[in-house]
């Protein structure tokens, strides 16, 4: 796969090189879901379609809208790395905060799209930002010298993590212009990677122990997810309803995905012939999509279907929307990762 995503996943091992998905969802506490049935999404075939690139080798898709916009990262001609939003088949370059990498993690219903990228000078740093109608906002740090924004709900309160004054990482939520600390688990580190219509939060942290385990921010109150055995997991993704997908380490140390419903974490197991496995993205259906070994899969029901590659041999899926609509990247023939749309047929 394409070296754009392999740093997104930095607590866990797992087979692959996988990413981390911007996986706030972007439909409001009201909106109808559209589409298929849950059930018919359980059964349908989907269609892999390469979104292309900026113009170099590699894309990856991170996140997709309600209304089928998509953001991610794509290498250009210059071999720069910046941002994307594909809407109706153009993908558009979103540009930087004037130095010369920008990443693109979120979007909201309306087409909000956050982020990190690089800041203009020699020592330009990465910093959060959110993009609105043509205009990237830098949406400054904690104190220290980096941001980076990771999901956005229809209210636009926007998480991600940043340096404190302190150089620790913690994650963060940013909302009305002003950015919060949310602290961590006991330990110096927190990351945020969801957020639902509510305000619900989702990421890890380190705990007072020194582990890292996934937590649930709701109403001022960071909460221990636990694990499934092991010693290690992280939350990736939560709907409206406060379902929440991530992975974590069993008793022995492999990866499963996870997740976690009325409380209770459960096991989502792996695809056949693979050993790990991450779930990254849902909808508020509840449908799950994620990594397992080397392919993409969508989990509907208790079912899990392998969402098939571009040609390639390698596929990773992070996000779904209301309409059964999956993002990620897959390997082509040649080899190269690009950013990827299936489509339920």
């Amino acid at each position: 796969m394409s070296g754009s995503i392999s740093w997104r996943l930095v607590m866990l091992s797992v087979a692959t090189a996988l990413g981390v998905a911007a996986c706030g969802s972007e439909e409001t506490p009201t909106e109808p879901l559209g589409g298929t049935t849950p059930a018919l999404a359980a059964v349908a075939t989907y269609t892999a379609v390469d979104l292309g690139t900026l113009g170099g080798n590699n894309s990856t898709a991170f996140a997709i809208n309600s209304t089928g916009q998509v953001v991610g990262y794509s290498v250009t001609a210059a071999g720069e790395g910046h941002a994307f939003l594909w809407s109706k088949g153009v993908m558009t370059d979103l540009g930087t905060l004037g130095g010369n990498f920008s990443r693109a993690f979120g979007i909201d219903s309306v087409g909000r799209v956050v982020g990190g990228a690089a800041t203009a000078g020699s020592q330009g740093n990465t910093h959060a930002f959110l993009w609105t109608k043509g205009v990237m906002k830098d949406l400054g740090t904690l104190g220290g010298t980096f941001s980076e924004a990771d999901a956005i709900n229809a209210s636009g309160q926007v998480v991600g993590y940043s340096t404190t004054v302190q150089g620790h990482f913690h994650a963060f939520l940013w909302q009305n212009g002003v950015m919060k600390d949310l602290g961590t688990l006991g330990g110096g580190y927190s990351w945020a990677h969801g957020i639902s219509p509510l305000g619900d939060i989702v990421g890890e942290s380190k705990t007072a122990g020194g582990r890292i385990h996934a937590f649930l921010w709701s109403n001022g109150k960071m909460t221990d997810l636990g694990t499934l055995g092991g010693n290690k997991s992280q939350a990736f993704g939560i709907n409206r309803d406060g379902r929440i997908v991530g992975a974590s380490t069993k008793v022995g140390g492999v990866v499963h995905a996870f997740l976690r419903k009325n409380g209770v974490m459960t096991d989502m197991g792996t695809l056949p012939g693979a050993t790990t496995s991450a779930a990254f993205g849902l909808n508020p259906a509840g449908e799950v999509v994620g990594t397992s070994g080397s392919r993409a899969f969508i989990w509907v029901q208790g079912t899990k279907k392998d969402l098939g590659t571009l040609g390639g041999s390698v596929a990773q899926a992070f996000a779904i929307n209301r309409l059964h609509q999956v993002v990620g990247e897959s390997t082509t023939l040649s080899g190269s990762g690009h950013a990827t749309l299936w489509k339920p047929n």
